[in-house]
């Protein structure tokens, strides 16, 4: 037996109607990242933490896992890129409010930033990755 889509479409709408109306309210972990700031510099295969403002996750979600991950814009472009396949960190809970990451071999350049995300995902401000330091001897 076919029903005509508009028949359907009626009767879709009043079983809905006749249903108790439950607001949903999704909740969305989205802080702020605070560091790396603007302007920061991170120097490859170092140790940098990565920050973020913990004050507006409900305590429901204090124990959602989170992931770090490394972005760049390209040249002469707005275009955005997340390098998906080396996160930076993975796993650790977004209530903590920061995580120790490696820098990683990267071309040098000003316009990286760090992503990171709960539910949602928060960027941070353009930083700077330099080239690794070398350890100068130490004189006497």
């Amino acid at each position: 037996m076919q029903f005509p889509i508009t028949a359907l479409f009626a009767f879709a709408v009043s079983v809905a109607s006749a249903l108790p109306f439950h607001p949903v309210s999704d909740i969305v972990v989205s802080p702020s990242v605070t560091s790396p700031v603007a302007g920061a510099v991170w120097n490859i295969g170092t140790h940098q933490t990565v920050t973020w403002d913990t004050s507006a996750i409900p305590a429901a979600n204090v124990n959602n896992t989170g992931l770090i991950l490394l972005g760049y814009t390209t040249a002469n472009s707005t275009s955005e890129n997340l390098d998906i396949n080396n996160p930076l960190a993975s796993g650790f809970p977004i209530g903590q409010g920061s995580q120790v990451v490696t820098v990683p071999k990267v071309a040098p350049g000003t316009e990286y930033f760090v992503v990171l995300f709960g539910d949602s995902g928060n960027k941070s401000p353009a930083f700077k990755i330099a080239p690794a330091t070398a350890l100068t001897p130490a004189t006497d």
